[in-house]
């Protein structure tokens, strides 16, 4: 091999050694741990695919998945479509102190998931919260926000308060980068403002919201930091399973099935991967 070809290994080789490291090796030590099984009386034996036939028959396994799905479905929408409204109203020259507003939205990105977490969780408290604090000063008995049927809601809540900012800064970006000849255009064409949105930017935006779509997919499937932090507020609205990073974190650190974790794990990723792929390959199409 000649000097020169050399030359791209040696820009691309640090980078590929430490994907190596940190991301395919994990992923190769995980398929191995899946096809194994380490019990009390006996050791660590070979089972093969009887991991992953237990895991696809688990019902607290599927109830998991089942609630982040839920989520995934309520959720992103809204979310999604608050940083869709926020970002027109940013572009759309008629908001005064944009600027502001387009970094007040943002900032609750930068707090992290567990502060944010805590924040939220002492604010929805019925005994020593906001929630409390109304019940007492009104005389009145307001829903708990981290009562079982609830929680999830309250999640969503606050998940939606910290990515909001995100999303719109993708989605604002999509938006700052059409050409402003199509305004003027439209403009000459006796469009309204409606129909500039309808017509010019929600095409435009196209390629951004599939984006952000993918982003909360994989988002919503990996929920874990808010439901975690909250189960010391609301023990008895998270579960062990509440969620499947949730269930394969107790396996792995509680229950000490590492080979069971590391299968429920995978099985997660594979799943994550395909449903976004799918969404991204059925959304571009038609995008240049």
């Amino acid at each position: 091999m000649t000097r020169r070809s050399w030359i791209g290994w040696q820009f691309t080789g640090p980078f590929l050694a430490v994907f190596t490291l940190v991301f395919l090796a994990p992923i190769a030590y995980s398929v191995y741990l899946s096809v194994f099984r380490t019990r009390l009386v006996g050791g660590t034996t070979f089972v093969g695919l009887e991991n992953y036939t237990k895991a696809l028959s688990d019902p607290q396994f599927w109830e998991a998945l089942g609630r982040v799905s839920l989520f995934l479905v309520v959720q992103v929408p809204i979310m999604l479509g608050l940083a869709l409204l926020v970002a027109l109203a940013i572009d759309s020259g008629r908001l005064h102190g944009a600027g502001f507003f387009r970094i007040a939205i943002f900032l609750p990105y930068a707090v992290p998931a567990v502060v944010a977490a805590v924040m939220w969780g002492f604010l929805y408290g019925t005994r020593f919260g906001l929630v409390g604090n109304i019940n007492e000063a009104l005389g009145v008995t307001l829903p708990d926000p981290l009562s079982p049927d609830l929680i999830l809601a309250s999640i969503g809540n606050i998940v939606t308060w910290e990515f909001v900012g995100y999303n719109m800064l993708i989605l604002y970006s999509g938006l700052r980068v059409v050409d402003t000849a199509l305004y003027e255009a439209a403009a000459i064409d006796g469009a309204g403002q409606f129909r500039i949105v309808r017509s010019i930017k929600l095409p435009a935006l196209r390629g951004p919201l599939v984006v952000a779509t993918v982003f909360s997919i994989i988002g919503s499937f990996q929920l874990f930091n808010e439901p975690q932090i909250l189960d010391t507020l609301a023990p008895n609205s998270i579960t062990t399973y509440f969620t499947p990073n949730i269930y394969a974190y107790q396996l792995s650190f509680a229950g000490q099935q590492i080979n069971y974790s590391a299968t429920i794990a995978l099985i997660m990723g594979v799943a994550t991967t395909v449903v976004a792929y799918l969404f991204q390959r059925r959304s571009m199409r038609g995008i240049s």
